[in-house]
């Protein structure tokens, strides 16, 4: 049975808090996993959550601020002490490979698996496949960085009344899903169309065409909210988003259920991010991350 969803590491921005780790996030696509963002101690909390080196088949680095990547140095030695029987595809951005050299070889180890370096270098499409698209889209941070979409393709979902109706049962059932048509029947004539799923995993930025592109009509959107509505300014001048600009990008492109994560250690209450989304408009399935929580991929529409 395939299996999608979000699997939380970490949530703290800039330094770890007693409650809350660095970043570091896993998402769970049917036989896959992408981990995003893996901040210092990313492996404990591998563990933690029950997440396997194994699990992991690609990793997705934002940028090369230190709570989004310090913990690729463990997790990729992780990786190679288990000797995961697959390779493990890495993608960055290309002006930060200064930086992913020297976590990836940050000290000895035995190297046992095979780890595919594809860095980003420019809005678009990184990997296709059966299951997902994945892409990439620019955004606007003091260092380079780089939001991550996944789309499932559309596909077909067959109605049993209209395939009643028309007499097809069986074998013709898979027979007309590959071919197209049969004695005259078309598939549209006995099917519907099936929206592919979709997930966005924006970080560190300030709104630009970036998040927007990202966040459109997305099932499951994570982004980071760093800050309070009332420290919009300071948001801006380090190049974040805050609660309530995260829930507006989020209610004007038609998320259906919206992460918020990477909070400033200077809030105590969490759940002043969710009042302040919540009165921004947002009305859809709202999550304020905690570390180690797991967040399902809504159902298909």
């Amino acid at each position: 049975m395939s299996v999608r969803e979000f699997v939380v590491l970490g949530t703290a921005s800039q330094v770890p808090t007693r409650h809350r780790n660095h970043n570091g996030y896993l998402l769970r696509w049917d036989g896959e996993g992408i981990l995003f963002d893996p901040g210092e101690g990313t492996q404990r909390q591998m563990v933690r959550a029950g997440v396997a080196a194994h699990d992991i088949n690609r990793i997705c680095i934002t940028h090369f601020h230190g709570d989004h990547s310090l913990g690729l140095a463990g997790v990729i030695q992780r990786i190679n002490l288990d000797q995961v029987p697959h390779p493990v595809t890495a993608h960055y951005p290309a002006s930060g490979q200064k930086f992913f050299d020297r976590l990836r070889y940050a000290t000895a180890y035995r190297e046992t698996v095979q780890l595919r370096e594809e860095p980003v270098a420019r809005d678009g499409a990184l990997a296709e496949g059966p299951s997902y698209t994945l892409e990439a889209r620019r955004l606007s941070h003091p260092v380079e960085s780089f939001g991550y979409r996944l789309t499932e393709p559309d596909g077909r979902r067959m109605v049993p009344e209209l395939l009643a109706r028309h007499g097809i049962k069986g074998p013709d059932v898979g027979r007309i899903l590959r071919e197209g048509q049969l004695g005259g029947v078309t598939l549209d004539d006995v099917s519907e169309l099936r929206r592919g799923q979709s997930f966005a995993f924006v970080m560190d930025t300030r709104l630009c065409d970036g998040v927007t592109a990202l966040a459109d009509g997305c099932d499951l959107l994570v982004i980071e909210s760093t800050f309070l509505d009332e420290d919009e300014r300071l948001a801006a001048d380090h190049g974040h988003l805050t609660a309530g600009q995260a829930a507006r990008t989020a209610r004007d492109a038609g998320v259906r259920h919206l992460v918020l994560t990477h909070f400033s250690q200077r809030y105590g209450d969490p759940y002043e991010f969710e009042r302040q989304a919540r009165a921004a408009g947002f009305e859809g399935e709202l999550t304020v991350a905690a570390d180690l929580a797991r967040v399902p991929v809504p159902k298909r529409r």
